[in-house]
């Protein structure tokens, strides 16, 4: 990053995101204060900057919206014209004939960007609500033929320094509605919303159910069926994550969902396994067109070490649950990869979750071979409002690129990951220091020293220099720099 996007990010960092922002309110040049910081805390600057009218902050002698900023109520406010000032030094960025329309198995679909099945689509007026925000569809909360019983509290988060929420746990079960109004929100949204694609999340206990459940879902009006295979925490042998371990089980449950609709069957695999190719190929045989990964991974967050008690604290009492937020998504990664790349599954569609929060997130798993994606965990922190910066957001880097279409990216990572052993072991990179921006912290000292190879000394102004003979080219001097003042420098062929 240079100095001025450190500038913006860290600054907008410090936003709350509020809904119905005072900031912008104060305004009196109308200016979206609210949504311009949003779009840079979302890694979309170019959006940022085109949200920016002509109007210099520096005009305005009230500082209105800087008073009535929220944070200033718990430290300091943000320094908002800071923000606008910095941003408008960038160039506006502009694109047309972007085209973000993709193919979920033949049902086209306005963007790649999905509600995962979740609390975020669980009912009528939640879906509606995003539909016309501008998502392109959603995968409706899982229905079962029976409705569970839920705990109170139910979600946890791992937070690290002042990121709330780097892991996110929940412990929550499929629809907590019954199948006769479950089957009445999904008519009613198609019927409302044709253009707007519905994935019906499906979870039976037997492989009749599957097959009603199926039958139900596609005279409702879904488009495609999705087998939840993958729910870490539901109550009972035989369901959720217990039938994705067991080939057996996924391809009798898909048969027997396949028996049930002429609509696509997509089945949703469990990460809480070594790999996920023997089920996914189970659950193609079994009669699935295409493969939804991945569901949250099992997990236990957050011990009191005054109690001895795991969140969430069921009176007292805990119990695994599923992780997911930013944290898993290299965990996602590895999975889509591990199955884009399988012989056996080539060409079958992918629609990939997990950790997904910004347009950039997004980007990546498309680029690994998802043609669609599905968030939940962001949208649960900030809402079906980030969907504006996801579609905006991926047209600027589509424009920056040269793509007119999202099928030019869809899979073009993976033959950039092959197997380690292939990889160039011949030469070495050195980090190149750049002393100017070096705030002499020593923190690349500190970390080559006690976690590395002895490589790096301080001179006398506290400017670090690199012992060539030592230096073996991790750049983990380059990872821990907090200023960004270390990059790649000098290639040196190994002696052999």
């Amino acid at each position: 990053m240079d100095c001025k996007e450190v500038i913006l990010k860290n600054e907008a960092s410090r936003c709350f995101l509020c809904d119905d922002a005072p900031c912008t309110k104060a305004c009196k040049n109308g200016i979206e204060i609210d949504k311009i910081i949003r779009s840079i805390n979302f890694d979309n600057i170019n959006g940022a900057r085109a949200r920016l009218n002509s109007f210099e902050c520096g005009d305005c002698i009230s500082g209105a919206c800087t008073q009535s900023c929220n944070r200033g109520k718990l430290d300091k406010a943000v320094d908002i014209q800071v923000i606008l000032d910095t941003l408008s030094e960038y160039k506006e960025d502009t694109y047309e004939d972007i085209d973000l329309t993709t193919d979920l198995c033949g049902v086209k679909c306005e963007n790649p960007f999905f509600l995962s099945s979740s609390v975020v689509g669980s009912n009528y007026e939640m879906v509606a609500k995003a539909f016309e925000m501008g998502w392109a569809g959603v995968a409706f909360k899982t229905i079962g033929m029976f409705v569970p019983e839920e705990v109170s509290p139910r979600f946890s988060r791992l937070s690290k320094g002042n990121t709330s929420f780097v892991g996110f746990k929940n412990i929550e079960q499929i629809s907590d509605h019954s199948l006769k109004e479950n089957l009445e929100f999904i008519s009613k949204l198609k019927k409302n919303y044709p253009s707007k694609v519905i994935i019906a999340s499906i979870m039976g206990r037997n492989s009749e159910e599957w097959t009603t459940l199926a039958s139900l879902c596609e005279q409702a009006g879904a488009d495609v069926i999705e087998c939840n295979f993958s729910c870490p925490q539901m109550v009972g042998e035989g369901l959720g994550s217990d039938v994705g371990v067991n080939q057996k089980l996924v391809y009798e449950y898909t048969k027997a969902t396949a028996a049930g609709t002429k609509l696509p069957v997509f089945a949703k695999m469990t990460p809480n396994i070594t790999t996920m190719i023997p089920p996914a190929l189970a659950a193609i045989k079994g009669g699935a067109d295409g493969l939804a990964a991945i569901n949250t991974v099992k997990s236990i967050m957050n011990i009191d070490l005054d109690t001895f008690v795991s969140s969430p604290d069921v009176r007292k009492k805990s119990s695994v649950g599923g992780y997911s937020g930013k944290a898993v998504k290299p965990i996602a990664l590895r999975f889509i990869n591990e199955m884009a790349a399988c012989e056996e599954l080539n060409g079958v569609p992918i629609s990939g979750m997990g950790g997904i929060e910004t347009w950039r997130d997004a980007a990546e798993f498309m680029s690994l071979g998802c043609s669609t994606v599905q968030i939940t965990t962001a949208v649960m922190q900030y809402g079906y409002r980030i969907i504006e910066d996801l579609i905006d957001g991926l047209k600027h880097y589509m424009s920056n690129k040269g793509f007119t279409s999202v099928n030019d990216f869809i899979g073009k990572a993976n033959e950039n990951i092959i197997s380690a052993d292939n990889l160039d072991r011949s030469y070495i990179c050195l980090p190149k220091f750049d002393r100017e921006r070096c705030v002499s912290c020593n923190r690349c000292y500190v970390s080559c020293f006690d976690g590395g190879h002895q490589a790096i000394k301080m001179n006398g102004e506290g400017k670090p220099v690199l012992n060539v003979d030592k230096c073996v080219g991790c750049h983990l001097c380059k990872l821990v720099c907090p200023v960004d003042a270390i990059s790649n420098g000098k290639i040196l062929s190994k002696q052999i």
